[in-house]
């Protein structure tokens, strides 16, 4: 275990696809593609779900099978090729079609993005199993902690990068090159992650007869085990900062004068924030200090969003996304390695697949911010938003390391 050839590989995957994916990040260039080629509002939204979350829906099918696998690799590598053919697939669908066919140019990037996105929900279940089984508790929380700051590194220059290419080359032609040359970047990602040296697990588990039998299965495990309800609930309950967050940069916009510059420099605050937070993350979890992680993490968003009561100028709200983007790093990095932690190595694809489709539901919270802000106030949305986070915070106190 802990092999340095290995984590080598696990960085450079995470910055070649965090470079490769930027370029259709689902609140900007994505629905400025589809926007273009006539897509409504309903229809940017579908896509950015679906680059979202579209990976959660399939993990439980994905777990079903995965706990009788003594070996991830050969199945990854299907997943690897699915999800870069369907990414080259879009880019030359809108060099080909262009403006003559923008229906079917759409339709071709639905496609496109649907065989991405669900693919990736069986590669979720195999990765987190190849990482529980090529690092030791301690290692992968610092391997995972350098992946996340060279992924956030490789999205800031992504972004630069493809506001080049589209100001550079005419439009449809910058979408399809943008796809095009991050799907080969994409494949040296694939390509590194893909020859890393598995080993053989040996205890596993039986495969149900079906997967009726295996949701049920799972059910029961998951009323049997107070420790997987406690990581559950908190970081269900961690996504509360999306009752708000969104909605920040709307307020924002009313108190002070948010121009292209100002923007951009939120943005930058934020990955920066994300960038050099995992060096205190990686640092907490090689100390086995995942608990500890969660705790923070929690902490930076109550105050990020208390500070939204009374910002008044820009570097309020620079402060604000630069707390919010530390504890996005930092929830990814503590609750992948806590659930390895309280999880048995042959139900591990299991915990896995139980903890990510109902924390899932987070990432909509979102749309229940907007029906609360359209009846009421900002003040009454950031204050709704920190109370679910204190509760959150509550539970993070009883969550277990091992």
């Amino acid at each position: 275990m802990n092999k340095k050839l290995n984590h080598y590989k696990n960085v450079i995957h995470g910055f070649f696809i965090s470079v490769a994916t930027t370029i259709a990040e689902a609140n900007t260039i994505l629905p400025l593609i589809v926007s273009y080629f006539g897509g409504g509002a309903i229809l940017v939204g579908f896509f950015s779900s679906l680059l979202r979350g579209g990976a959660i829906l399939v993990q439980m099918y994905a777990a079903f099978y995965a706990q009788g696998y003594n070996h991830m690799q050969k199945y990854m590598r299907r997943v690897f090729l699915a999800r870069f053919i369907a990414w080259f697939f879009i880019g030359i669908c809108i060099i080909v079609f262009e403006n003559d066919y923008p229906n079917f140019t759409l339709f071709c990037i639905g496609i496109g993005l649907f065989i991405f996105s669900f693919s990736a929900g069986f590669g979720a279940i195999y990765f987190k199993e190849i990482l529980a089984k090529i690092f030791t508790k301690e290692y992968r929380g610092k391997s995972m902690a350098i992946r996340q700051f060279f992924s956030s590194f490789g999205a800031l220059l992504s972004g630069a990068a493809a506001g080049y290419i589209i100001e550079t080359y005419e439009k449809p032609f910058s979408f399809g090159i943008l796809f095009i040359v991050s799907a080969l970047l994409m494949g040296f990602g694939f390509w590194a992650f893909g020859t890393i040296d598995e080993p053989i697990k040996q205890n596993v588990t039986t495969k149900e007869k079906s997967f009726k039998d295996f949701l049920n299965n799972a059910k029961i495990l998951l009323s049997n085990d107070t420790k997987l309800q406690i990581q559950v609930v908190t970081f269900l309950l961690s996504y509360s900062y999306l009752f708000a967050l969104p909605f920040i940069i709307v307020d924002a916009s009313s108190k002070i004068n948010l121009d292209g510059a100002a923007i951009a420099s939120i943005i930058t605050v934020q990955m920066i924030g994300a960038m050099f937070s995992n060096i205190l993350w990686g640092k907490l979890s090689s100390n086995k200090q995942n608990k500890l992680i969660s705790n923070i993490i929690i902490i930076f968003h109550i105050i990020a969003i208390s500070l939204a009561f009374i910002a008044s100028n820009i570097y309020f709200y620079m402060f604000i996304f630069f707390l919010s983007g530390a504890a996005m790093d930092g929830y990814r990095l503590a609750s992948m390695n806590l659930l390895i932690n309280i999880a048995p190595e042959d139900k591990r694809p299991v915990y896995s697949a139980i903890q990510s489709n109902i924390t899932s539901f987070g990432i909509f919270f979102s749309l229940i911010g907007g029906f609360i802000l359209n009846f009421t106030s900002y003040n009454f949305l950031y204050g709704f938003s920190i109370f679910m986070l204190l509760i959150a915070f509550i539970f993070s106190l009883k969550l277990s390391e091992e």
